[in-house]
């Protein structure tokens, strides 16, 4: 069996981005596919919950974990084919969102940049299916391995198996807590066209810099940055609510009613809002329960103001929906996992 270390009454306090100080009763550092494997064999663990943790920038921790919380820092990058069309790169599930974009780009590889500066893990990208300034990942993914937790087996998974929707994937339901993602591979396409048509974008960007994927990725960390707080500095989750998506005819009556309001048009005739709009508009912009606040700059973003406990943060989020729905008749739902 390969060798791992439990670790015992373990701190988690690193290993969250809202930086609630909680623990687990063990956890185990993760740098090998085959420990992964093992620990569906391990005796010590039979039976125990566990949680998997990448950056933990997409969790709500709420209190002490009562099982083993498996870190991941599974590392690699690497080209491991081409074709006519494209380029397939595969990353370790421990690696660096923002770093693995960076290097991308340094091996001139450009299809990523517009999801600079997320925080967390290759890993959880494809769990949330994360997305900015009109990419989503999804549209870059080829496949990903997976290690089911309950058999040690291996499997593979596809676009299609992986069932990716807004910010949602196969992961984030019927497979939470099934699987251990190990690796994931990227199509970046040779015949790259660039996306710098949002307006936050197109602002930083200088003439002509618009087909330039470098100039894109330097543009999206600035306005990232501009509006959205350090984690290191101010404990937060980034968005903390996905932007409600409304039929037609549900747009046509709040617009009726709200002339301003932000929205996008989508493909298939439905509207989605910004959900930032509607919490400013509630008047929660800069507004605190305890330690838990509404970020001053960005009403779309939750953030720990020191001493927050996770079910505060949730408490916040509740009052947030509740003043949302009775305004406008539209619910949000969180991005985070709240445990």
């Amino acid at each position: 069996m390969p060798e791992y270390e439990l670790l015992s009454d373990y701190p988690l306090l690193a290993h969250n981005t809202f930086g609630f100080d909680v623990r687990a009763k063990h956890a185990v550092r993760l740098t090998e596919e085959a420990q992964i494997a093992a620990l569906a064999q391990d005796e010590r663990l039979k039976g125990q919950a566990r949680l998997v943790l990448g950056g933990g920038s997409n969790v709500v921790l709420t209190k002490d974990f009562d099982g083993v919380a498996l870190l991941m820092d599974l590392r690699d990058r690497r080209i491991i084919d081409e074709d006519d069309e494209a380029v397939y790169i595969e990353a370790g599930a421990g690696e660096n969102w923002h770093e693995f974009v960076a290097w991308t780009l340094s091996q001139s590889f450009p299809g990523l940049e517009n999801l600079a500066l997320i925080p967390g893990t290759v890993g959880a990208a494809p769990i949330q299916n994360i997305g900015a300034y009109g990419l989503e990942m999804g549209e870059r993914f080829e496949r990903l391995r997976a290690i089911e937790l309950l058999t040690g087996e291996t499997r593979e998974f596809d676009r299609e198996a992986c069932a990716f929707g807004y910010r949602d994937s196969f992961f984030k339901r019927e497979g939470r807590g099934r699987f251990v993602i190990v690796s994931v591979t990227f199509r970046l396409p040779k015949k790259w066209t660039p996306r710098a048509d949002y307006a936050d974008i197109a602002r930083v960007l200088e003439s002509g810099a618009a087909d330039n994927s470098q100039a894109i990725f330097d543009a999206v960390v600035a306005v990232r940055q501009a509006k959205l707080p350090d984690w290191r500095v101010l404990g937060n989750a980034g968005s903390f609510f996905k932007n409600p998506v409304i039929s037609a005819a549900a747009f046509d009556a709040l617009k009726a009613q709200e002339p301003e309001v932000v929205s996008y048009k989508q493909p298939d005739g439905q509207f989605k809002l910004a959900a930032g709009w509607l919490i400013d508009r509630c008047g929660w912009k800069g507004r605190s329960i305890g330690g838990a606040a509404v970020h001053d700059r960005q009403a779309l973003v939750l953030v720990n103001r020191g001493g927050a406990s996770g079910a505060q943060i949730l408490e916040l989020a509740d009052a947030i929906k509740r003043d949302v729905h009775a305004r406008f008749g539209v619910d949000l739902e969180a991005e985070p996992v709240c445990l």
